[in-house]
């Protein structure tokens, strides 16, 4: 076989376990040896509409067995694959296909309109996707593909701008699948549940492909439910989920949590955002310890892990570099600072991206010999476990002292009144800036601000507690999970 990129991955799971289940979908199993047949089918149908080695193939649609299908097949072509984000509005997916140069739309159903030659996952028409595959041969296809070739266009989530196609390769996936395996110890049983976006890094390559690599099953969820969530825990038996701690915070609230059945559950993992003290204990009274993470799609994404074994002697860390990762935190001139000093995280590795597609300056900005400059802030501890304490651009400044938003979220959320929090910076005549926290109530509590302001004395510096607190009904978050501070900025300074 030439093909040593993720294209192959079916062929040779299929020819180690092809009687296995790959993948169970809504409406929908697979085994390894039906996904391989499926997918070459698909790489035949993409060749004879023209896609050739380099050419872009974009996927626009929830969780589903042919956004798999499609990754496979691009890499069987040796093509790139551009799995877009489905909640973007019609001008940013166009941003996107216009950005990459995608040449073919697979569109899942439900997925919105764009003007594109588009391939209809739900269309039994000429360009219909089954359509398609039953009028295309299934004998293999063995291009030769390195580890070094790219193979996926992932978009930053874009809160600051437009957003940026991080090229990946068919080695940075493949690397951080090795890193998953090793640090989590994934086994050939395992059934995880992907109910996180897989047009995301962390659902996709924190979870599906080490799965699908050790030979496990994949349950694909379209969107997140935590009741159904909970359903499929105990029906399916799965004994990996990965989540942000919204979702985590969603599953702990359902009226079905104390009667759920989670004695399969073997490991859950938890990343895009510090997970919050009750959240942990939640899962922790239930016999359910967390393995937590750090990582960014520069990164494919992983760049530190915090095992299940040291959620509790570690807590508030992000753990240590994954096996095949280099981490340093560094002062402005790169130089490592002492364990206890603030710096900024910078990693390097196999699994670190090739560039930003089409933006050279951006690239030689990001990456340095190899290392890639995160943007984030983190304190190491003398054992070298990393806490991260912001993005370098949400610390605020107040009366001379940094302000982390992050340090003080996590203590308010420590209070049973608070459901969601964030604070930001806003301008004050006297200290530059002063914090403002936007507080979600928890349902049916009524807290009100100076009581949890005075909730925070004695837990934080007195610089560090926000000034003022409003209450929304929500907050504003990426499809990540992630806060959106630009908005709150805009609405409340």
């Amino acid at each position: 076989m030439r093909d040593f990129g993720i294209g192959s991955w079916t062929a040779r799971r299929a020819r180690k376990s092809p009687h296995r289940t790959a993948v169970i979908g809504p409406g929908r199993r697979l085994t390894y040896a039906e996904l391989h047949e499926r997918v070459h089918r698909l790489a035949h149908a993409l060749r004879t509409l023209g896609v050739r080695r380099g050419d872009r193939v974009a996927y626009l649609g929830p969780n589903h067995h042919t956004l798999l299908e499609t990754l496979f097949a691009g890499g069987v072509l040796g093509a790139i694959v551009v799995p877009l984000n489905t909640r973007l509005a019609p001008p940013e997916l166009e941003h996107c296909l216009e950005d990459s140069g995608s040449a073919v739309l697979i569109r899942g159903d439900g997925a919105a309109g764009t003007a594109r030659r588009t391939i209809d996952v739900g269309d039994p028409g000429p360009l219909g996707y089954e359509a398609l595959l039953a009028d295309a041969p299934s004998t293999p296809i063995d291009e030769a593909v390195a580890l070094d070739d790219p193979f996926v266009i992932m978009y930053t989530s874009g809160t600051t701008g437009r957003p940026k196609g991080v090229l990946l390769t068919h080695g940075n996936l493949t690397w951080n699948a090795v890193n998953v395996l090793v640090d989590m110890d994934l086994a050939h049983d395992e059934v995880t549940l992907c109910a996180a976006p897989l047009f995301h890094t962390a659902g996709l390559n924190m979870t599906c492909l080490p799965t699908l690599l050790k030979g496990g099953t994949v349950v694909l969820e379209p969107a997140f439910d935590p009741d159904r969530a909970l359903r499929l825990v105990e029906e399916l038996r799965v004994t990996y989920v990965f989540g942000v701690p919204v979702m985590f915070d969603a599953i702990a609230r359902c009226a079905a949590w104390e009667g759920a059945d989670l004695s399969s559950l073997r490991r859950l993992t938890c990343g895009g955002a510090p997970v919050p003290a009750p959240t942990i204990a939640a899962f922790l009274d239930r016999g359910v310890v967390f393995s937590q993470g750090y990582g960014m799609t520069e990164a494919s994404p992983g760049v530190l892990f915090l095992p299940a074994q040291d959620s509790a002697r570690k807590a508030g860390t992000a753990g240590v570099p994954h096996f095949f990762t280099d981490v340093e935190v560094v002062d402005p001139g790169a130089r490592p600072v002492a364990a206890g000093e603030r710096g900024e995280v910078i990693a390097h590795g196999p699994n670190v991206m090739r560039g930003y597609w089409g933006r050279p300056e951006e690239t030689a900005a990001a990456v340095a010999d190899g290392w890639l400059r995160t943007g984030d802030i983190a304190v190491a501890d003398a054992d070298g476990y990393i806490a991260i304490v912001d993005r370098a651009k949400d610390v605020f400044i107040s009366g001379g002292e940094n302000v982390s938003p992050a340090e003080v979220e996590l203590a308010l959320r420590e209070h049973p009144g608070v459901a969601d929090c964030a604070v930001i910076g806003v301008p004050d005549a006297d200290w530059g800036e002063v914090g403002k926290a936007i507080v979600v109530p928890a349902a049916e509590a009524r807290p009100d601000g100076p009581a949890l302001l005075a909730f925070l004395r004695g837990r934080l510096a007195g610089y560090k507690i926000p000034k003022t607190v409003v209450f929304t009904a929500a907050l504003p978050r990426s499809p990540a999970g992630k806060i959106i501070r630009d908005i709150l900025r805009k609405e409340h300074r």
